[in-house]
């Protein structure tokens, strides 16, 4: 598993590589945003441990420009800050990361988080299902999303690896009701660490996606007091 580095202080980098050497990844070290993109262009990583305040581009933009580009894997996205304030912790999910930790971390938590993100992929590996409803077809083996909408054209969803997932869960079971303590067991497992309104940020990331307007969906519904439901025909 390759992981890129992407902090500004060299001891803090040294100690995550040590940290993550030992558990037997690879590891790349960038010092700003700007070598982090070209790093990740020319070998795309596993997963990329992000510092949030960088010079140049700071790891939001980062963040946001990776979660932006088509057509390849997307790599997990871990975000290091010194800050600890709730709306941080938000604004870094909301621009695609996976997992936050904030800095002075412990380097048994970092692996902790590191290794459970990494889980994820190797967990949903073994998935092999494809589900069909009059919209949409999701295969789980091939990890390939469609969107039917006559008469527009059918369209392959552009989905990072989470917000597929997402999809697949919902429609594994369309009308049921989601609350978020199920999507996280579902997603994550007993892998997840956060604040649970992560789920909002990943639901509203995937409606930009599949809904034609994602202020008034027509297949992801919200639930009022209780979760989300997906809702659509059957094929």
């Amino acid at each position: 598993m390759d992981i890129l580095i992407v902090e500004d202080e060299p001891e803090i980098a040294r100690l995550i590589q040590h940290t993550l050497e030992k558990e037997g990844f690879t590891c790349r070290i960038c010092r700003d945003g700007l070598n982090a993109l070209s790093a990740v262009q020319e070998q795309l990583p596993d997963l990329i441990v992000l510092d949030l305040m960088l010079p140049g581009l700071d790891g939001l933009e980062v963040c946001a420009r990776l979660r932006q580009k088509p057509g390849v894997k997307d790599p997990y996205i871990l975000m290091l800050t010194a800050r600890g304030e709730e709306i941080d912790r938000v604004i870094g999910l909301s621009t695609g990361a996976d997992d936050y930790l904030v800095k002075p971390f412990s380097p048994r938590e970092l692996a902790a988080r590191v290794r459970a993100l990494l889980r994820r992929s190797l967990r949903q590996a073994g998935q092999s299902q494809v589900y069909r409803t009059e919209h949409f077809v999701v295969d789980a083996d091939q990890r390939s999303a469609c969107r039917l909408l006559p008469p527009h054209p059918a369209e392959n969803l552009d989905l990072t690896a989470l917000e597929f997932n997402l999809l697949s869960t919902f429609l594994s079971q369309p009308g049921r009701v989601w609350n978020r303590t199920q999507l996280i067991d579902k997603l994550w497992g007993n892998d997840f660490f956060g604040d649970e309104r992560v789920v909002d940020t990943h639901v509203a990331r995937l409606r930009k996606k599949v809904e034609i307007d994602p202020a008034n969906p027509t297949f992801i519904k919200t639930v009022v007091g209780v979760g989300y439901k997906f809702e659509d025909g059957t094929a």
